[in-house]
């Protein structure tokens, strides 16, 4: 018997992931009342029932009190019933975003600013984070990203690792990225933008990538930051760290960082002890103000 309980930030993807766990074969009850909790459990630890693999969802809608959530708990473990919590985790200006394009209210702030509601919340739940089998940030996830994670986890059966790495490239010139845990300025490495041939291109195509990696600076500079991160990776698994935000960049972020992001990516991808994705924040935005 599998029992996983999702939980999480209101707003970070928690009817998303059951919706997903439906779909890989687990019966999902969502928003259980907090009080049936305990005999819920009792029902799925029964040798006679047929729900082999169930997800529960908990959250603050309805104004459930949580504050009978940590005595239920106590309660299945002491019953020595397993289990496993699968809380879900955002930023608090994504959560407002999302909040926001939906046009729906946070189910603490009331009539208040959403703001509020969002850290009462984080408050309320914070238990439930530190007792946390797996954590997935989604501020950066795209929905099949969220997938792939919850497949490795729950249908795979792989050693998971509560970090997940976004590898991005920028621009300085549109600011450096506001949640970059760890930022490196390779503007000191040839500048394709001098050449005239190279200057339309990015760095996601091979002229540009070999320009930029053809000299000892930039070779030297992908060795140096790959000793680095691979020190760093297994360290903040070990701290428990569950986001990462890697950012290089250059003038415009359109050749050296996105060259560099690239190539940093390829040497960290085949790691499975931590989930990753690339972005190109500035890309395309040359392009943009080009056109106005």
């Amino acid at each position: 018997m599998r029992f996983v309980i999702v939980t999480g930030m209101s707003g970070a993807g928690k009817s998303t992931a059951l919706k997903m766990l439906e779909d890989m074969g687990y019966f999902c009850v969502d928003n259980l009342p907090i009080l049936l909790m305990t005999k819920f459990a009792e029902m799925l630890s029964s040798p006679d029932t047929k729900m082999k693999k169930t997800a529960l969802g908990i959250d603050i809608r309805g104004g459930q009190d949580f504050s009978g959530l940590e005595e239920s708990l106590r309660q299945i473990d002491s019953m020595g019933i397993k289990y496993e919590i699968l809380f879900l985790d955002a930023r608090d200006d994504v959560l407002v975003k999302r909040y926001k394009e939906t046009r729906r209210q946070h189910p603490l702030s009331g009539s208040g600013r959403i703001d509020k509601g969002i850290a009462r919340e984080r408050e309320k739940i914070a238990f439930l984070k530190m007792k946390a089998t797996y954590i997935l940030d989604t501020s950066k996830m795209l929905t099949r990203e969220l997938r792939l994670e919850l497949e490795k986890i729950f249908v795979e059966g792989k050693d998971f690792k509560n970090l997940y790495i976004t590898i991005m490239s920028f621009g300085f010139k549109y600011g450096v990225p506001q949640d970059a845990d760890l930022v490196f300025d390779v503007r000191f490495l040839p500048n394709p933008y001098y050449i005239e041939e190279l200057k339309d291109k990015t760095g996601n195509e091979p002229e540009v990538q070999d320009y930029v990696m053809e000299n000892d600076k930039g070779r030297i500079f992908l060795m140096k930051l790959k000793d680095m991160m691979e020190f760093l990776i297994p360290n903040y698994i070990l701290e428990g760290k569950n986001q990462l935000v890697v950012a290089i960049g250059c003038t415009g972020g359109k050749h050296r960082s996105v060259t560099l992001a690239n190539a940093l990516y390829h040497i960290l991808e085949p790691e499975e002890s931590y989930g990753i994705r690339i972005e190109h924040r500035d890309i395309e935005k040359d392009a943009i103000r080009k056109k106005k």
